[in-house]
């Protein structure tokens, strides 16, 4: 074996390894539909708020006692669509690869998430419990970019710039906090389309 074998050899051993210790099975179009779910879900919140005086212009306060019950079952909806299509979409994305969509990959990947997730989740709680409505679209945005970040170790990378730009959006929602619907059907909407369009296209064709 000469040198230039023996540095592709190597090359392609390394490729395997970073392959097994990244998951890889997540759909990009499962991101766009995920982003779709965002975009009605933020559509159908704001129309139902505000019904025809639905002008696209600054909001004290978007939430309160009346409108929060609503909002919450449009907000879980589309969590439960997204986790579902995500997962589905995997799956079969894995058994094309013959693969196992639960392996060591996917697990530190879940685990990289999860801390997140549930400190974010919990914040927005609290922030729902003391009437802080306003502050909840900064949490989520910023606590799901964190979760990205740390799941971009075992993944795609382009999920490390989605996380760094919804972070980005969650801090801008903060100083802006009566634009937060926008701030967060941009998050979680148009960001996860563009995602998903960009893994598709380099990874799926």
């Amino acid at each position: 074996m000469n040198h230039k074998d023996l540095i592709d050899e190597i090359g392609h051993i390394r490729s395997l390894m970073e392959k097994s210790s990244k998951f890889m099975s997540i759909s990009g179009l499962s991101g766009v539909l995920i982003g779709f779910y965002a975009l009605i879900g933020a559509g159908t919140a704001y129309a139902y708020i505000y019904g025809g005086d639905a002008v696209f212009a600054y909001r004290d306060q978007y939430l309160n006692a009346d409108t929060i019950p609503v909002f919450t079952f449009i907000a879980l909806l589309v969590l439960l669509a997204s986790i579902v299509t995500g997962y589905l979409m995997a799956l079969r994305k894995a058994k094309q690869a013959r693969q196992s969509v639960w392996n060591p990959a996917s697990k530190a990947l879940l685990q990289a998430m999860l801390i997140p997730l549930i400190t974010g989740g919990t914040i927005s709680l609290i922030f729902l419990n003391n009437g802080n409505y306003e502050l909840i679209a900064f949490t989520l945005l910023v606590f799901y970019g964190l979760a990205l970040v740390s799941a971009s170790y075992f993944s795609f990378k382009e999920l490390r710039w989605l996380g760094i730009l919804d972070i980005i959006l969650g801090l801008l929602a903060l100083c802006l906090p009566g634009y937060g619907i926008f701030f967060w059907a941009a998050g979680f909407g148009l960001l996860h389309i563009v995602y998903g369009l960009i893994v598709h296209q380099r990874y799926e064709k």
